[in-house]
């Protein structure tokens, strides 16, 4: 029979309509296993289950954003550690092979090993409704990319006289022309399909454009709400607000340091070294999107702030090369953002506890 007081481990590797669940030993040792449905029921039964088993340390969740966004609420409401598991990789898949119970093992060990530490996201606040706006508006505007880019191309072939009426003018102003474009009675079959093709893009590109600004509204209302002491960084808009906070997420001491928020980031400098060389790297890991934004502070201010213009002379003057200062810079930003971040949780908790 289980002993149930024993401390156990449990690793969940997640789908969209089942979990797999796999419990082990605190010493390591695999004791049980079994499926659940990825519903509100299934969680409960799931949860019933394992604190049956014995004393739950913790629980390493697959896709703790995505398909196990769920079941990690729950497990914290009900007062159980959550750790964030990465899928194995392709080289320890292909040694041990790929099913739902060695995945949910192998979830399971690696937070017995601590090769999983990483604390999921909390998804039920500002920042959650920040991310969701944002990601909205991204394919909103790529969509928008993509049917202006269409339009070019369909001028660039088009009869002469809708060439002719169309050179020259700027996007937006593009889109509301070919919008407000009429078919006529001595129109040819081409320049009749032209019109209505040119006419529905147009169209597209508009109402496109119309969401993408009501997104940004509702994104600068809730950042400017939300962390307005992220905003007073000098080169920090309501975009890259958006995307430090969603990249951070709202329980930001999870990351622990501000030099965890470089490596997060990709902005932490990468060990290079190899004999008698002695050297660093700028790492391309980390979060692409948080990279990109601390790209774009630093571009901000290489050009018009003057302390970082007159640091960027100062370190190119030393042989350091434009990339090399660039990371210098991005390295000094998670250190002058990250216990902005910090206050920001930390105010925000003082006022749900006073409330």
């Amino acid at each position: 029979m289980t002993d149930n007081h024993q401390k156990i481990i449990i690793g969940v590797d997640t789908h969209k309509d089942f979990h797999h669940v796999a419990v082990i030993s605190a010493l390591g040792e695999s004791l049980t296993d079994r499926k659940f449905d990825a519903t509100p029921d299934g969680y409960a039964a799931l949860i019933a289950w394992v604190t049956g088993q014995g004393d739950v340390l913790r629980a390493g969740v697959e896709g703790t954003g995505s398909y196990g966004a769920g079941l990690t609420a729950r497990l914290r409401s009900a007062g159980i550690e959550v750790i964030d598991v990465l899928a194995p990789d392709k080289q320890e898949r292909r040694l041990r092979g790929k099913t739902d119970q060695i995945d949910a093992y192998s979830a399971a060990r690696a937070v017995l090993s601590k090769r999983a530490t990483t604390v999921p996201k909390i998804r039920d606040g500002e920042v959650e409704a920040i991310r969701i706006l944002r990601t909205s508006r991204r394919l909103v505007v790529k969509q928008r990319t993509e049917i202006m880019n269409q339009l070019h191309s369909l001028l660039v072939s088009a009869p002469e006289t809708l060439r002719a009426k169309f050179a020259g003018l700027k996007a937006k102003d593009l889109a509301k022309a070919c919008a407000r474009l009429r078919e006529l009675a001595g129109d040819d079959v081409v320049t009749a399909a032209t019109k209505d093709a040119a006419k529905s893009l147009g169209r597209r590109h508009v109402e496109l454009s119309l969401e993408a600004d009501r997104f940004e509204e509702s994104i600068r209302a809730l950042v400017t709400a939300y962390a307005p002491e992220l905003l007073a960084v000098y080169g920090v808009g309501p975009d890259v607000a958006a995307t430090l906070l969603t990249v951070a997420g709202e329980n930001v001491d999870r990351i622990g340091t501000e030099s965890a928020l470089a490596h997060l980031a990709g902005t932490a400098p990468i060990p290079a070294s190899s004999g008698k060389t002695n050297r660093h790297r700028l790492n391309r890991g980390g979060n692409r999107q948080g990279n990109a934004a601390f790209h774009r502070i630093v571009l901000v201010r290489m050009k018009r702030h003057p302390e970082t213009r007159a640091y960027v002379e100062k370190t190119l003057a030393r042989g350091k090369t434009k990339r090399d200062t660039m990371r210098l810079l991005k390295r000094y930003l998670a250190r002058e953002i990250f216990p902005i971040l910090i206050a920001v949780q930390e105010r925000h908790a003082t006022t749900q506890i006073a409330a």
